[in-house]
C-alpha cells in the first residue's frame, strides 16, 4: 500500500507563490506516476501536473505550476506561481503504477485578491 499526505495549503494573496508538499510512504518503490489534481468548488477534480506523465494539463496552470521531487525525503512538491483567485480549491496528491490509484486527503488552498 501507499499513503500520500499533502501539506502546505492555506490562504495566499493573489500574485503570491505557494508550495504544496506530498509525502509518500509505504511501497513507494512501486510508483511510476505521481502528480497533483485540483478540485475547485462546484467543479470536477482535474489533473494539474505530474511526472513523468504530463497528461492533459489544465491550460490555466501551464507555465505557473511545476512539480518537483525530493527523492531523499520521499516528497514531491507543487510549486505554484502567480496565484489567482480561480486557483482556489482542494489540491490532491495522487500516485500509482500507470493509473492514479492512490490519493492523499487533500489540502485546501484559498486565494484572496
Amino acid at each position: 500500500q501507499v499513503q500520500l499526505v499533502e501539506s502546505g495549503g492555506g490562504l495566499v494573496q493573489a500574485g503570491d507563490s505557494l508550495r504544496l508538499s506530498c509525502t509518500a510512504s509505504g511501497r513507494t518503490f512501486a510508483l511510476t506516476l505521481i502528480g497533483w489534481f485540483r478540485q475547485a468548488p462546484g467543479e470536477e477534480r482535474e489533473f494539474l501536473v505530474g511526472t513523468p506523465w504530463s497528461g492533459d494539463s489544465d491550460p490555466s496552470v501551464k507555465g505557473r505550476f511545476t512539480i518537483s521531487r525530493d527523492r531523499a525525503k520521499n516528497t514531491v512538491h507543487l510549486e505554484m506561481n502567480n496565484m489567482k483567485p480561480e486557483d482556489a480549491g482542494v489540491y490532491y496528491c495522487a500516485a500509482g503504477r500507470g493509473t492514479w490509484e492512490y490519493w492523499g486527503q487533500g489540502t485546501q488552498v484559498t486565494v484572496s485578491s
